[in-house]
């Protein structure tokens, strides 16, 4: 749980500045679930350059609670909470400070949104809050106000969650939490998790990560986890003692998300997932009269193949559907052997490319259409799917043929330059896992939303 604030001060000497007002957000790493938000009398002027930029002056703060009347409250919304700030090392200290005068030793772990922008976010001009979020295509308003600065922490946050592929910050999130041997530990970390598609991580006590997995729904696919009695079960069962998770909307960002993570992070309990299982592609040749042919064999990592399949049944059973889709030939598509015509020729429903009655580049045209619908080639490209909430959209980035990222923009906002899509995913490596699970699943999807894009 995450305490996220920010606070503006009078101003003045080190360690002699009073807060003016505060902002906290109380995130669960998905959504906030309390907040805080109150001017403060800091019994003591502001100085002139803070009024104009803040726009708080003394004669604003005279009826506004001070500071040991809303101390009870900053306790409670922030306690089993890791702090959370842009510049944390200055929010920390001045809230230390004031809860020193009241003579109460105020303790929490902290988390520093700039750091982390600056190892997740590298190559940013600058990494102020206002020109990085401006930068991020993350609204801000009320600027150098608590409530507004604390609003876009938040959503900074969010990002910064998505990017840490290596999940560096849930490792120390849950380092740092107190942990708590209950009885029932494995029914109540079920408890915690929400029945929504997504990532889910299992951690050891020191944080380590010992499993990944993805699941359209999360409570459930943990629940048969801590219910199976397989070895594999019992041994997550018996070391598991915290369980993370990232909501991703869509269930092919979820699969892209596993797939990447349990490369990077080589769980204890992964090993046997390592790799996505599909041995068979689809190639293409030309015949001696011209015409394109298609085919299945095993993959030969050699050649460059349109797409791949889990297995060969899944092969032929899409190799009859395009047939009939693109008005295509069985025997140029590998799926009748017989002499003279093809079946479907006999039945009308092929032109008679098998037996030279149509023209080789009308037949191909056709080929052609097949190859662009079904392969990465060399094309810019992104596929739209639904996001984690209802006014958001998830999208995966294909570059020059290559899977950049994943990442997620607003509803509202119609996104089709590169260089934007660029900025707010989160880097993927491409690899031939990744480009499987992509391929198999647009196919399997035909509603999802593919969107060719323009570089210029």
């Amino acid at each position: 749980m995450y305490a996220i604030l920010d606070i503006e001060t009078t101003g003045g000497k080190y360690n002699e500045e009073g807060i003016t007002e505060i902002a906290i957000y109380k995130f669960d790493g998905h959504q906030v679930v309390d907040q805080f938000i109150s001017l403060i009398n800091p019994e003591r002027p502001i100085q002139p350059f803070v009024v104009n930029l803040t726009g708080i002056n003394n004669k604003m703060l005279r009826s506004a609670p001070k500071f040991y009347e809303v101390a009870k409250r900053i306790v409670e919304i922030t306690t089993d909470c890791i702090i959370v700030a842009h510049n944390a090392s200055f929010d920390y200290r001045i809230l230390r400070t004031e809860f020193d005068r009241l003579g109460f030793d105020f303790e929490r772990q902290s988390l520093c949104t700039v750091e982390l922008s600056q190892k997740l976010i590298p190559d940013q001009k600058s990494y102020s809050l206002g020109k990085l979020v401006r930068s991020l295509g993350i609204a801000i308003s009320d600027r150098h106000r608590a409530t507004g600065d604390a609003q876009a922490t938040v959503k900074l946050f969010k990002l910064l969650l998505s990017k840490d592929v290596e999940k560096n910050i849930l490792k120390e999130t849950v380092r740092l939490e107190t942990k708590r041997k209950v009885d029932d530990k494995l029914l109540k970390l079920i408890e915690n998790v929400p029945s929504s598609t997504g990532v889910y991580y299992m951690h050891r006590e020191d944080g380590t990560i010992i499993y990944i997995g993805k699941s359209k729904n999360i409570k459930k696919r943990v629940t048969q986890h801590f219910t199976n009695d397989n070895r594999k079960s019992k041994n997550i069962q018996a070391e598991v003692v915290s369980i993370t998770y990232e909501i991703t909307g869509s269930e092919l960002l979820a699969l892209l998300k596993e797939n990447e993570e349990i490369k990077l992070n080589r769980p204890k309990y992964n090993r046997a997932l390592k790799r996505t299982k599909f041995d068979q592609a689809l190639y293409q040749f030309t015949d001696d009269q011209g015409y394109m042919n298609l085919t299945v064999k095993k993959i030969d990592r050699r050649k460059t193949s349109i797409t791949t399949f889990t297995n060969r049944q899944q092969a032929k059973s899409f190799m009859q559907r395009w047939t009939e889709e693109y008005n295509l030939c069985l025997k140029l598509m590998g799926l009748d052997q017989g002499e003279g015509n093809c079946f479907n020729h006999s039945i009308k429903q092929c032109n008679g490319v098998c037996i030279l009655d149509e023209s080789v580049q009308v037949y191909n045209n056709r080929v052609q259409e097949l190859i662009s619908n079904h392969s990465f080639g060399s094309k810019d490209m992104m596929v739209i799917d639904r996001g984690r909430d209802i006014d958001e959209q998830s999208v995966i980035l294909i570059e020059n043929g290559e899977f950049k990222g994943i990442g997620y923009f607003n509803l509202n906002h119609q996104i089709n330059n590169i260089d934007i899509l660029r900025t707010i995913i989160t880097p993927m490596h491409h690899n031939p896992d990744a480009q499987h699970i992509i391929q198999s699943y647009v196919r399997q999807h035909k509603k999802l939303k593919v969107v060719a894009l323009n570089k210029d």
